[in-house]
């Protein structure tokens, strides 16, 4: 499947596309490198650029800063897909699931796919809540996913997405807590 169309796909058409990539055999090395990765790139450097160059004045703003923005971006891009899917694996057969640490991997990539796309408004550092906004249709992304790749049954459905969301929220909060000092201090900046 190329990039583009897989995700316009799970985007404009999450049904069909989740009973697609139902089909097709996980490989977690290959979504990790080639959708994690190139989507990983938009928010980094839309960090980058946005925090570096669009917003200089808010928080202080440098190109520093915008390094330090776009390596937290990128960085928790791969850890956060990582440890979600790594639980969301570990608590399948809680909720009636199959246990699939591939299948994991790609639920939760895809449905990361929206907020990868429009944190290109990070650009406009400002613009970052329209971006945070998309989420919440990767978390309805989410939710469409769990019946085709982890075989969740759908009684067991919303309680096993809320579990994934909250469980996430604390994982990318810690990722955040851990990676903003470690790369502001590198860069000699002082976070927020």
């Amino acid at each position: 499947m190329i990039l583009a169309d897989r995700v316009r796909n799970i985007i404009l058409t999450p049904k069909t596309e989740w009973l697609a990539i139902a089909a097709e055999e996980p490989n977690v090395g290959n979504i990790v490198k080639g959708y994690v990765l190139p989507l990983a790139l938009i928010p980094a450097v839309a960090s980058l650029l946005g925090f570096g160059f669009v917003g200089r004045g808010i928080f202080g703003a440098s190109l520093r800063w915008g390094i330090a923005m776009g390596l937290i971006q990128f960085v928790s891009a791969f850890v956060g897909v990582l440890i979600t899917a790594t639980m969301a694996d570990l608590l399948a057969p809680s909720f009636g699931s199959q246990k699939n640490i591939g299948r994991a991997v790609q639920l939760v990539a895809y449905s990361h796919t929206p907020g990868w796309v429009a944190s290109i408004l990070l650009l406009v550092p400002t613009l970052g809540i329209v971006a945070t906004l998309a989420m919440l249709y990767g978390l309805y992304l989410l939710y469409l996913g769990l019946p085709p790749l982890m075989k969740t049954p759908p009684d067991k459905t919303v309680t096993y997405m809320v579990v994934l969301i909250i469980l996430a929220i604390v994982v990318y909060v810690l990722i955040g807590a851990i990676l903003t000092p470690v790369f502001m201090g590198a860069l000699g900046l002082r976070s927020i």
